[in-house]
C-alpha cells in the first residue's frame, strides 16, 4: 500500500495525485489518500466510479482505493 499525503491541498490536486500514482501499484493493491479538502469527499468517490476503481474506505480525511484494472 502507498499513502498519498494530500492534507492541505485543494481539489483537484488529491485526485490528480491519485491518478498519477495508480500505475505505480499492482492490480489489487491499495492506495491511501489523506485529503482534508471538503471537496475530496465527493471528488475521490466520483473519480473511482468514472475510472472503475474500488473505493474501500472513505472515513474522515482518509480514502482507501483498490486498483482494479
Amino acid at each position: 500500500m502507498i499513502t498519498l499525503d494530500c492534507l492541505g491541498q485543494r481539489c483537484p490536486l488529491p485526485v490528480i495525485k491519485l491518478a498519477k500514482s495508480l500505475p505505480q501499484v499492482a492490480v489489487g493493491e491499495i492506495v491511501r489518500v489523506l485529503a482534508d479538502d471538503p471537496a475530496a469527499a465527493n471528488d475521490i468517490p466520483a473519480w473511482c466510479r468514472m475510472k472503475g476503481q474500488e473505493l474501500i474506505t472513505a472515513q474522515g480525511h482518509q480514502f482507501d482505493i483498490r486498483r482494479l484494472k
